[in-house]
């Protein structure tokens, strides 16, 4: 018999053991690929990073996959998790930007896209995307911004956010350096774009000492009112 739990997305079957009782086996329609996401905004950029190891378990299936998509000249989404999932949200995002494009005549803004990907992920939400979601852009007054999401679509408009596999270890270093949280005697400072780039470059170094599932190298998306900007940065191989 077999019985399908949405909840916990994965399906239970009971079989009989040929050594006598019956034995349970579970089916995941999920795979996770790894990889992590960093984003920073400031004051007239925002900076967004990926690592560019593509693995499943202990096997590393190409160490030169960016998990960053340039969606127009003001915008990149960072996604991480499962590999065919990501593919397939990509793909439908931007097929909707085309058609909005197409039919006003103009790219969507950064608030937009952040409010379109929510309803693409809270439309999925009964078997969603197993994709961690990180958007970086300039918005329509020249200003970073960056917006997190959960997989059925939670929308949070954040300064700093990191997603991925190595999330939990990121997270922390960037509540320090950016955030300060529970610090004393400090009076918080505008993020210049060099120093945040330099941040981002410190906690991958640190998070691919840890997490087998980061590694390999960064690339990176400086976004400003000129355009998108990209560099790389190379991290240890093993």
């Amino acid at each position: 018999m077999d019985t399908c739990g949405l909840g916990i997305m994965q399906c239970e079957e009971t079989v009989v053991s040929n050594y006598g009782g019956p034995k349970q086996t579970y089916f995941s329609p999920y795979a996770d690929n790894g990889g992590s996401i960093v984003a920073i905004a400031g004051e007239d950029y925002a900076v967004i990073a990926s690592d560019t190891r593509l693995s499943a378990g202990f096997s590393i299936y190409t160490r030169e996959q960016s998990k960053l998509y340039k969606l127009s000249q003001k915008t990149v989404l960072g996604c991480a998790g499962c590999w065919c999932d990501i593919l397939t949200f990509t793909r439908f995002l931007e097929a909707r930007m085309k058609m909005y494009e197409n039919e006003h005549h103009k790219q969507m803004s950064t608030p937009a896209v952040a409010q379109l990907i929510t309803t693409m992920l809270y439309y999925k939400r009964f078997f969603p995307y197993y994709v961690s979601n990180v958007l970086a852009g300039i918005d329509a007054d020249g200003r970073g911004c960056v917006y997190s999401y959960d997989p059925i679509g939670h929308c949070e408009k954040v300064q700093y956010r990191t997603g991925g596999s190595s999330s939990a270890l990121i997270q922390p270093l960037l509540d320090n350096q950016i955030g300060f949280k529970n610090m004393q005697g400090v009076t918080p400072l505008p993020i210049v774009k060099e120093r945040a780039v330099g941040i981002i470059k410190d906690v991958f170094i640190s998070a691919a000492e840890r997490d087998i599932y980061t590694g390999d190298g960064i690339v990176m998306n400086i976004i400003t009112k000129d355009g998108v900007e990209e560099e790389k940065f190379s991290l240890r191989k093993d």
